[in-house]
């Protein structure tokens, strides 16, 4: 099909819809076919200024910086509507886009509605504070402020999720929010952007841009004029980020890649354990952060925990996304399948035995298909235990103490999220204290709640998106001092 035959999306700029400063566009490709299925535009440091310029201009128009915080509420109880209403037709566009599948893209759509909800009842608590001040003569008080314009840098996986746990509290707090959609698969957010506009936020608070690095992220995270830059993506794109931040000393946070582990213990319930791997491994076709790739099981019920898992990969069913039956879709790109072959086949080399798929399913229709693959790695070195995949891949080991599962768990550059799977109270508390994780899922795994707070620690970045605590991420805090004394100021050369 001609590109010209293509549903065509533009950039969503200061209020309007735009083509890119250059005119040019790129195409998504849908992973279940292979094909371009839509093409958009590219945004170029013109458009980025233009973003940028109009959240600067909104934190002072009346229309967003004059309405109280209740009333920005109001807004994000709207959108939150609005996205529960639209939740079927934004899941099939991001299924299309992306390849995750129908079941999972609509009901995340139809779930994030609630961080918005959250965040619309923070907006009204963001409390300022009289102070107990150590001086006579003084009334002393605090006031927060919004932090300013926001660069939002979203990826393509999860990306409703992604988005919702940076706009929803940035925008509860007053700032202005440039949302960078990826390049790979921004039709999802793109949409979302119409959303927003009906929604009724005033023109300029919130942009949605995409683009390449060189015309797009570049000017965007270097721009002098962004207070704050909230990033998810990988670890090598994020020291790039960074360095960018130089330019203009943005308040960062960072939410990147992980290579979780999961230890099952001897104790462990071995239904909860086998659904909690597979869901760690396979949901999302593992194309998640906090995928729990590294499966290390207690060596007494190791056979039997393999045997189940090995009996339910079996029983997957890889198909079309869009299809209610299927449980793992494509995957989103090209080079995510040629970079789990090429470990797949270091990981041979290393010793390590693939006892269940390892291999395209061109058959279903492309490339981008993958079986469900189980690693067992008798090196704890084996690549596919050290790398991040980022597809249906699960490696797995023994250990024979609680010592050396927790060594093991905490042998990674990355510490997002964790699982331990035990019977054993005491022990499930001990053990996910002792693992550097951000996050530690106990007889469950991959749960996420606008409460609860999300992110994690060495190379897995900094900060923490979603919870109470996130809403100060985004503003200031202005302290103001009032001599309250009738007499005049004493000794100006002396600090009072």
């Amino acid at each position: 099909m001609s590109d010209l035959n293509l549903p065509h999306y533009k950039l969503f700029i200061d209020g309007e819809w735009v083509e890119g400063a250059a005119n040019k566009k790129m195409p998504t490709i849908n992973p279940a076919t292979g094909d371009a299925w839509a093409t958009f535009a590219c945004a170029e440091p013109e458009d980025v200024e233009r973003a940028v310029k109009a959240a600067r201009r909104s934190l002072s128009d009346p229309q967003w910086a004059g309405i109280t915080p209740s009333e920005r509420g109001v807004l994000l109880n709207r959108l939150a509507d609005l996205l529960e209403e639209n939740s079927a037709a934004l899941g099939a566009v991001e299924t299309s886009d992306s390849g995750k599948l129908a079941a999972e893209t609509q009901s995340q759509a139809r779930y994030v509605a609630q961080y918005y909800r959250y965040y619309a009842g923070l907006a009204d608590k963001i409390e300022g504070h009289t102070l107990p001040i150590d001086k006579a003569d003084m009334h002393v008080f605090t006031k927060p402020e919004p932090i300013g314009v926001v660069a939002a840098v979203v990826p393509w996986n999860a990306q409703m999720f992604l988005t919702a746990t940076k706009l929803a509290p940035a925008l509860a707090a007053g700032c202005s929010v440039i949302i960078k959609a990826s390049e790979i698969a921004p039709v999802a957010i793109l949409e979302f952007a119409r959303l927003i506009e009906q929604a009724g936020f005033p023109k300029g608070v919130v942009s949605v841009i995409t683009g390449d690095a060189v015309g797009c992220a570049i000017p965007l995270t270097s721009h002098p004029d962004i207070d704050r830059l909230a990033f998810t993506g990988g670890p090598e794109t994020a020291k790039h980020v960074v360095r960018n931040t130089a330019e203009n000393f943005a308040v960062t946070s960072l939410e990147l890649g992980g290579k979780s582990p999961i230890l099952v213990f001897e104790d462990a319930d071995l239904e909860s354990a086998t659904n909690g791997i597979l869901a760690g491994n396979f949901g999302a076709s593992g194309q998640s952060c906090v995928a729990g790739s590294r499966v290390y099981i207690q060596r007494g019920l190791y056979k039997e925990l393999v045997s189940r898992l090995l009996k339910a990969t079996a029983e997957i069913r890889v198909g079309n996304p869009l299809d209610s039956t299927s449980h793992i879709g494509p995957l989103c790109t090209m080079a995510q399948v040629e970079g789990i072959e090429a470990a797949l086949l270091k990981a041979k080399e290393q010793g390590a035995s693939v006892l269940a798929g390892g291999h395209r399913l061109a058959e279903l229709g492309s490339e981008h298909y993958f079986a469900p693959t189980i690693v067992e790695c008798p090196d704890f070195e084996t690549l596919t235990l050290k790398a991040e995949l980022f597809g249906p891949v699960m490696s797995i080991a023994c250990f024979d103490t609680e010592e050396e599962a927790i060594a093991l768990a905490n042998d990674s550059e990355f510490g997002l999220g964790s699982g331990v799977f035990t019977e054993n109270l005491s022990k499930a508390l001990r053990v996910s204290q002792q693992i550097k994780s951000g996050i530690c899922w106990v007889n469950t795994y991959r749960a996420i709640s606008p409460v609860a707070p999300f992110g994690g620690v060495n190379q897995s970045g900094y900060g923490r998106e979603a919870g109470i605590q996130a809403i100060q991420d985004y503003i200031r805090v202005r302290t103001t001092w009032i001599n309250t004394s009738s007499e005049p100021m004493g000794n100006p050369f002396v600090m009072r």
